[in-house]
């Protein structure tokens, strides 16, 4: 396994692993350094972890948008000589994924969709960033990381909020534009036209994309793989990180385009 490497680009990103690339994509505020506890998986996979417009060390607040963001990934996987990889996203890096497969279905190895949604109904958008925008205005720094915590978390035990807090850290720029743009995914269509093997995975107790968002998703999405996670909230691979990674590791083995030897 090669050691961890840290690249300062046009679009920051980590790199480590031997094996088939695998791209992990961060929610809405986090950045590239909370898949750590997934760094393990980079014994099999090629793991590539980038962080996207107005996240982390990429300080691009211009032309936030899940297109974009798509877009980004994919020329970071061009800029590499990648022809396809495993694209794997949690939350709002689940709608980027699916924007993957959209723009470039033959990048895609296989998606692995994690407690993240299809579509943002309009009677919505308007009601979810007003309120959100509120909190980014009138609550400090440390007030918004404590609220979200307390929503994205199921056990609220001080070594998981304090993890959690390692890696949320919201640009307050980048986080409105990046909502904004999260309230405008519409994939209604583009779900049933997924020809990759997909795994979904839900959280039991997830309050921000509730579980059955997941399911609808499995349903469109053809011949796609469910998981539901039953002691988690929205960030499964921080609070169930063991079974977390062996469900990943499971599918991503079954997929694999070369079979491991033996």
């Amino acid at each position: 396994m090669e050691e961890l490497k840290s690249y300062d680009t046009m679009m920051p990103y980590l790199r480590m692993g031997d094996g088939e690339p695998l791209v992990l994509i961060h929610g809405l505020g986090e950045v590239k350094e909370g898949w750590t506890k997934q760094f393990e998986l980079a014994d099999q996979y090629d793991l590539i972890i980038p962080d996207l417009r107005g996240h982390g060390d990429n300080q691009t607040l211009e032309g936030i948008t899940i297109e974009n963001f798509a877009s980004d990934v994919l020329s970071l996987l061009e800029d590499l000589n990648i022809e396809s990889a495993h694209i794997c996203g949690l939350s709002m890096g689940g709608a980027v994924a699916q924007e993957i497969y959209r723009q470039a279905p033959e990048k895609c190895l296989s998606l692995s969709l994690i407690s993240t949604f299809h579509y943002a109904p309009k009677q919505l958008r308007k009601m979810v960033f007003k309120i959100r925008k509120a909190r980014s205005l009138m609550l400090s720094p440390r007030q918004q990381n404590i609220m979200a915590a307390r929503t994205c978390l199921y056990s609220w035990k001080k070594e998981n909020v304090e993890e959690f807090f390692k890696f949320y850290k919201p640009n307050r720029k980048g986080y409105l534009k990046s909502m904004k743009a999260c309230m405008e995914v519409d994939n209604r269509s583009l779900l049933p036209t997924i020809k990759v093997p997909t795994l979904v995975v839900g959280c039991q107790y997830d309050s921000v994309i509730p579980v059955w968002i997941q399911i609808l998703m499995h349903e469109q999405i053809p011949q796609s793989d469910l998981v539901i996670f039953k002691k988690s909230g929205h960030i499964a691979k921080l609070e169930a990180t063991e079974e977390f990674n062996q469900t990943l590791r499971r599918f991503l083995n079954k997929h694999k385009v070369t079979p491991s030897a033996g």
